[in-house]
């Protein structure tokens, strides 16, 4: 045992304690869930969670990403449009389902406690922003796009809209408004050749 990590986690815990959170989520929503309840559910102690997670937002979460992640893979198709398709229609798609209403309500939660929106940002929007930036910088390499492009604001012109229609509008986010989306982001952002 190494004095200054402590007992390494096992496997075995670790995946219960997110099943326990991922399945208290589905059934109870974010607010709703406890760190007491976590670790009744999984059969382990709340010490045991707060040594491996820092708050309930963290170990949350991780139970939601782990059990949703490969719903968002986005493969490289060698066409910018398709990847952008791909991974802006799964979005949609993902957010839409019972299990993706979950982001919003996250979304809502860390408008007051920044726990929340601090492990939403690095566990969930980040990770899926860097997978646009790599898209666009694929379609640079290619010269689909032009090589003086803003990826930051092009990242937020493209998935913003969804978003404002989950968040605001109550607007449709079904496969025909993500197609027009995404000819219209391009359309400004094609490589003038």
């Amino acid at each position: 045992m190494d004095k200054k990590t402590g007992r390494p986690r096992s496997e075995k815990t670790r995946q219960a304690i997110l099943t326990a959170s991922y399945d208290l989520l589905l059934l109870n929503g974010f607010h709703s869930i406890t760190v007491e309840g976590i670790a009744e559910r999984a059969g382990v102690s709340k010490a045991t969670i707060y040594k491996w997670w820092p708050n309930k937002a963290a170990v949350v979460l991780d139970g939601f990403f782990e059990a949703t992640e490969s719903i968002l893979e986005v493969p490289d198709t060698g066409s910018l449009k398709k990847d952008l398709l791909l991974q802006a229609g799964s979005l949609a798609a993902f957010l839409t389902s019972p299990k993706g209403k979950v982001i919003t309500e996250l979304i809502a939660e860390g408008q007051s406690d920044e726990n929340v929106a601090e492990e939403y940002r690095n566990r969930y929007f980040n990770p899926r922003r860097l997978i646009s930036r790599h898209i666009l910088e694929r379609g640079i390499k290619r010269g689909e796009l032009r090589k003086d492009l803003d990826i930051e604001l092009s990242i937020d012109l493209i998935f913003a809209p969804i978003f404002y229609r989950l968040l605001i509008t109550g607007g449709a986010v079904d496969p025909a408004f993500v197609e027009q989306l995404i000819s219209y982001a391009l359309a400004g952002l094609i490589s003038e050749q």
